[in-house]
């Protein structure tokens, strides 16, 4: 079953990440999911579920590939629950392409509306109603009501929707509220006792408030999909040694999405994650280093302190893919702080927030070749001087150990990439 909502701020992650929770409680196997790019709620969905939370994104991988995808993470699981982006039908600018209902089409799941009722009750059915009806092709499941005040206010929003299935009522609790910053919720491997407490009091709160056989029942009634699962693909038999790909994790970065760790497992690395916080060197045999997005910005000191992992990785000579807080991190600067140095550009915070879907072309560089056309997305608020030119006017910067940009890319969409850096990683005494 899909999560959605009329707009952003509704209340779409506090309701999915608890309804997986309580479901999880009930003893159900669940599988969470989060329509688009974001990187953070799925880090919830995790705490929650106990499984990887996974992407389903259209725009990043094709919409070809959301169902296999879908498919892939859900496996073995008991019911699926697909956290939306926005308000149920806001897509790619004024299309519907990667929303919520272009997502919920593709899987012909259910959709079920959080809807905040704070400040009003007979309207709330007048709202329900367009949604309702606004794509016939968009399975409307029921409702959710979030902020309800009191019995009076859930009675009054319940009359006004009549034969609407009501799912749940959910009375206000600023208790159960996520921490937010610059870039919206606080990453929960950042504050993971915190952030534990958290998903728990959630899974308590939907269990108390919605109807969970209810919501089970509904998830079923998605039919079964058709396709195969998508796969990883299997290592060359020609590989007779696996290089290590040391990964940048820890609370400064921590944007990633499951299936780019399958894939470069499944190109024949060994995969080893690194603290740039606290590590001082390198994970031992390190071919290849991969640092994804994260808020490098507000640990900044620490990373600048940690001198020693800094000048090995300016002085390492494999390939190097890095992506947004990645890119800052291998410049010489951040915010007036001495960072790697690999990058000949200084990085800085401002005020402008910088987000949205992008389409660029590549020029050279470890990962790209020129002319191959690539869709992301960018989420920053920071910027480069010089900003490089490897995708034109978005910038970056390559050669051939080097790919570093602003572009988040989802590697599900694009499986050379891991290929090509795996296979880099490699001396040509490790091949047959």
């Amino acid at each position: 079953m899909v999560i959605a909502a009329p707009a952003s701020g509704s209340g779409k992650t506090t309701v999915a990440t608890g309804l997986m929770a309580a479901l999880r409680s009930r003893g159900f196997d669940v599988s969470p999911h989060k329509v688009g790019p974001d990187y953070i709620d799925p880090g919830y969905h995790a705490l929650a579920s106990g499984r990887p939370g996974r992407n389903l994104d259209p725009w990043l991988v094709g919409e070809e590939r959301v169902v296999p995808l879908f498919l892939h993470g859900s496996d073995g699981s008991d019911v699926a629950v697909i956290e939306g982006v926005m308000g149920l039908f806001d897509g790619k600018g004024d299309t519907d392409f990667a929303s919520t209902a272009h997502v919920a089409r593709l899987l012909n799941a259910p959709v079920v509306l959080v809807v905040d009722a704070a400040k009003q009750s007979r309207s709330v059915a007048a709202l329900v109603h367009g949604f309702a009806t606004f794509d016939p092709r968009v399975r409307f499941g029921g409702v959710i009501l979030n902020r309800i005040g009191s019995d009076r206010h859930e009675e009054l929003c319940r009359a006004a929707l009549g034969e609407v299935p009501v799912l749940g009522a959910i009375r206000r609790d600023d208790a159960v509220e996520t921490p937010s910053r610059h870039l919206g919720l606080i990453p929960a491997a950042e504050r993971e006792a915190e952030a534990l407490a958290a998903v728990a009091r959630l899974g308590e709160l939907m269990a108390r408030s919605c109807d969970l056989d209810a919501l089970a029942r509904l998830a079923a009634t998605a039919p079964p999909l058709h396709g195969l699962r998508w796969t990883t693909g299997r290592p060359s038999p020609t590989v007779t040694a696996r290089p290590v790909v040391a990964v940048a994790g820890g609370a400064a970065f921590t944007f990633d999405y499951a299936e780019h760790v399958e894939l470069l497992r499944a190109c024949g690395a060994d995969v080893a994650v690194f603290d740039p916080l606290r590590d001082e060197r390198l994970p031992e045999g390190t071919g290849a280093i991969v640092i994804g997005g994260g808020f490098p910005e507000l640990y900044v000191a620490e990373l600048a302190a940690n001198q020693a992992l800094c000048r090995e990785i300016e002085a390492f000579d494999g390939p190097i893919a890095a992506e947004c807080a990645g890119l800052l991190y291998l410049g010489e600067e951040l915010d007036g702080r001495r960072m790697c140095g690999r990058i000949p550009a200084r990085a800085r915070m401002t005020a402008k927030l910088t987000l949205g879907y992008r389409e660029a072309v590549a020029g050279p560089s470890l990962l790209t070749r020129p002319g191959e056309r690539y869709r992301g997305h960018e989420f920053h608020r920071t910027t480069v001087d010089p900003p490089g030119s490897l995708f034109g006017e978005l910038g970056g910067y390559g050669d051939a150990r080097l790919t570093a940009s602003y572009l988040h890319l989802h590697w599900a969409g694009a499986p050379k990439l891991a290929q090509r850096l795996v296979s880099s990683s490699r001396s040509p005494s490790v091949l047959r």
